[in-house]
C-alpha cells in the first residue's frame, strides 16, 4: 500500500517544473526529460486525476536559438528570448502530450491576473473549462510583455496561487534536487526533511537561495514560500526532484511532503494575503490590534493612529500594531486623504457630525486577512 494516499487520491493536481530540470546545459529543451516528464503527467491522467502544469523553462530555452550563452540580465533580452523560447517550449508539449492523446493548451498569466480580481475570477473561468473538456493547461508567466523584473518565485508561487485558483488536491514542485534538506548537501553532511507537518518543523532548517545550472531564477525560499501558501490553504504539497516524479506521483515516500496545515480559504483572502503589494499603512493602538486579532473584528476609526501611503478606497493596506509590525492586510474604505480627519473618533460620532457614509468600518472584516 502506497505511504502517500493524499497523493494518489489527488484528483486534480497541480505540477510546477523548474528550468534547470527541462533544459540542458547549453540552453536548449532537452528531449529527453520534456518527454518523460509528459509520460509521468499521461500516467497521472491515466488513472483519472486532472493535471494543470507550471513550466518554466521559456526564457533558458530561447537562449540557444538567439545564440546566448548564458541568461540574460537585461530585461529587454529575457523578452526576447522568452518569445522565442515560449514558442518552442509549448511546442515540444504539444508534440510529446499528442503521444498520449492529450491536448495541449496554453495559458500565460500576468501578475495583474493573480493581483486583480476581475481578472482572477476570469482565469478561474477559463481553467474550469479547459478541464472540463479534457486539456491539459500550460502555464507560464507572460514574460515577453512582463513590465517588471520578470520573476514570481521562478513560478513557485505562481504555482501555489495556480493549485488554489483550480481547488486542486495537490502541488507537486520539481526541482533538480530530491527535496528539502536541513542543510545545504553540496557544501556538507545534511539530511533529508522528509514530512514537514508544522511550521515549527522548519525550525532547524537552514534554507539557501540559490538556484542552479545558472538557468533557474529561484531557489529552495521560493519553493518553501510556495509550499506554505498551498498548505496553509489546504493544499499539501511534495517536493522532489523531476527525476524522482514518477515515484513522487505513485505515492512513494519520495522528496518531503508537506502536509495541510489550514483550510481552503476563499480566493479573495488568499489573493489578498499572498498575491497583493499594499499601497500604504494603518497603524492600529493596542486595543485595535487585540480586536482584530483576537475576536477578528473590523476595523473601526476609533481604533487608527496614524497613515502612511497614498491609497485610494478598495486598495490593500497593511494593518499594523504600534511597533510597526503587520499583522493583517485588508481592503481600505476610505481615501489615504480622507483618514486623517477620523483617526480615533467613533462611528456614531463620525455619522452625526459627517453623515451616514462615515459610520462604516476603516476595514471590513470579510476584506481582512491576518498575517
Amino acid at each position: 500500500m502506497s505511504s502517500r494516499r493524499v497523493v494518489v487520491d489527488a484528483r486534480r493536481v497541480v505540477v510546477k517544473i523548474g528550468s534547470s530540470s527541462l533544459t540542458t546545459a547549453e540552453g536548449g529543451i532537452d528531449p529527453q526529460r520534456l518527454a518523460a516528464l509528459v509520460d509521468v503527467l499521461a500516467d497521472v491522467r491515466r488513472r483519472g486525476a486532472e493535471v494543470v502544469l507550471v513550466s518554466s523553462g521559456a526564457i533558458a530555452a530561447g537562449l540557444s536559438p538567439l545564440g546566448l550563452k548564458r541568461r540574460p540580465r537585461a530585461l529587454p533580452v529575457q523578452q526576447a528570448a522568452a518569445s522565442v523560447g515560449q514558442g518552442l517550449l509549448v511546442h515540444r508539449y504539444t508534440e510529446e502530450l499528442a503521444r498520449h492523446d492529450i491536448v495541449a493548451g496554453q495559458v500565460l498569466l500576468t501578475l495583474d491576473d493573480v493581483t486583480r480580481r476581475s481578472h482572477y475570477r476570469n482565469a478561474h473561468q477559463t481553467f474550469a473549462k479547459l478541464l472540463e473538456l479534457g486539456v491539459l493547461p500550460i502555464v507560464n508567466e507572460n514574460d515577453t510583455v512582463a513590465t517588471t523584473e520578470i520573476r514570481f518565485g521562478d513560478n513557485d508561487r505562481l504555482a501555489a496561487l495556480v493549485a488554489h485558483l483550480v481547488h486542486a488536491d495537490l502541488l507537486v514542485l520539481l526541482s533538480d534536487v530530491d527535496g528539502l534538506y536541513d542543510g545545504n548537501p553540496a557544501t556538507g553532511p545534511a539530511t533529508l526533511v522528509t514530512d514537514v507537518v508544522t511550521p515549527d518543523d522548519l525550525a532547524a532548517v537552514r534554507i539557501g537561495s540559490t538556484g542552479s545550472a545558472g538557468l533557474g531564477s529561484g531557489g529552495m525560499v521560493t519553493k518553501v514560500e510556495s509550499a506554505r501558501i498551498a498548505t496553509g490553504a489546504g493544499i499539501p504539497v511534495v517536493l522532489t526532484s523531476a527525476a524522482n516524479a514518477g515515484a513522487a506521483m505513485a505515492g512513494e515516500a519520495v522528496g518531503t511532503l508537506f502536509h495541510s496545515t489550514g483550510r481552503r480559504r476563499p480566493r479573495r483572502l488568499l489573493w489578498l494575503a499572498h498575491a497583493t503589494d499594499p499601497r500604504g499603512r494603518i497603524q492600529l493602538d493596542a486595543g485595535a490590534v487585540r480586536a482584530v486579532l483576537e475576536r477578528r473584528a473590523s476595523l473601526l476609526a476609533a481604533g487608527v493612529t496614524g497613515v502612511e501611503g497614498e491609497f485610494v478606497a478598495g486598495d490593500p493596506v497593511d494593518l499594523t500594531d504600534p511597533d510597526g509590525r503587520p499583522v493583517a492586510r485588508g481592503l481600505v474604505n476610505f481615501d489615504a486623504a480622507e483618514l486623517p480627519s477620523l483617526l480615533g473618533r467613533s462611528s456614531h460620532e463620525l455619522k452625526r457630525e459627517l453623515g451616514a457614509g462615515y459610520e462604516r468600518e476603516v476595514v471590513h472584516r470579510d476584506d481582512m486577512v491576518l498575517l
